[in-house]
């Protein structure tokens, strides 16, 4: 039997996937805490898989975990190199840095400058990924990163730099720096198609958008290429749910995805989750205590709980 749900609603420190509030829903069931919280430009159909992890969340809990602390990157949005700098020294011990490229209405020239700030601050031993999110054709693709490679002093990987299976593996062929998976799992019709092409390197997993943490453990198998699990930049409520599938992976050789909640005005836990000496906890989900002012105003609020039923009748039919 599942609670009432509760809406979330926070600013985001800077402006993140193009949007400047979060919001979603909390649920609470016999096992603790889930969160439902598809961005608005996800449809009901493709939002029943969040719905899916929340209940999974909610209702059943999460696999056993083989580690207690999971490795994480700190975030870096798409601003000016002094921020950049900045996040990287208080990121709580971060080793690893994901940095945002591609970002509309800048050019080359101010991502190389965050890349090198990011390096500065995390020092010639630090890891450094990017994330362009498919905005790339595959030519422009070849001509950014050995640039930004070099800005880097070196990429661990780019993640998704293009939206096509057939020019990830082309322009995995063609370039010598590692390619990581998300948009072409995640929103995929097939996503095993990306291991068939060998167009990638790693494979980036974010348990609501893949309808939870088993699902995501089952889609790993079958992939069978190094995880990187992912935020979809939730609440500390969605942020355990990607700790327990980094916790129950056999094998983690990267550093995951999860340290967001830096992103987030205002969490929606009095406890948020965030990293000590570059790693997170693994939680089970009735160990989260949701704040009592949540920040969602009546509109809000209104607009999430219709949402919630609708696709909760879609979840119940299917």
């Amino acid at each position: 039997m599942l609670a009432a749900p509760l809406v979330y609603a926070t600013p985001l420190r800077t402006r993140f996937r193009n949007i400047d509030v979060r919001d979603g829903v909390l649920i609470r069931g016999e096992a603790g805490w889930g969160e439902f919280s598809p961005f608005w430009d996800y449809d009901d159909v493709e939002s029943a898989a969040w719905l899916r992890a929340a209940l999974e969340s909610a209702a059943r809990g999460w696999p056993d975990p083989v580690r207690t602390r999971v490795p994480v990157n700190v975030t870096i949005p798409a601003v000016g190199p002094e921020v950049a700098r900045r996040l990287v020294l208080a990121s709580g011990g971060c080793t690893t840095a994901k940095v945002k490229v591609a970002q509309t209405g800048q050019d080359v020239g101010a991502e190389i400058e965050r890349l090198e700030a990011v390096r500065d601050a995390l020092g010639p031993d630090g890891r450094i990924r990017i994330d362009a999110n498919a905005a790339w054709d595959l030519d422009e693709a070849l001509r950014r990163l050995p640039v930004l490679d070099r800005a880097a002093g070196g990429l661990e990987y780019a993640e998704q730099p293009v939206p096509d299976v057939a020019d990830l593996a082309a322009l995995r062929r063609r370039q010598h720096v590692p390619i990581a998976a998300d948009e072409s799992i995640r929103r995929a019709a097939d996503p095993l198609a990306v291991r068939r092409a060998e167009a990638a390197d790693v494979v980036v997993l974010k348990v609501q958008p893949l309808g939870g943490v088993r699902a995501c453990l089952d889609l790993a198998e079958a992939v069978g290429l190094p995880v990187v699990v992912s935020s979809a930049l939730e609440s500390s409520v969605g942020i355990a749910a990607g700790l327990a599938l980094a916790g129950a992976l056999p094998e983690l050789p990267y550093a995951c995805g999860l340290a967001t909640v830096h992103l987030l005005e205002h969490d929606a836990v009095a406890s948020p989750l965030l990293p000590v000496d570059g790693t997170m906890p693994v939680l089970r989900a009735d160990e989260l205590d949701p704040l009592a002012d949540l920040g969602a105003d009546g509109a809000t609020t209104a607009r999430w709980h219709a949402r919630f039923a609708r696709v909760e009748g879609m979840v119940g039919r299917s």
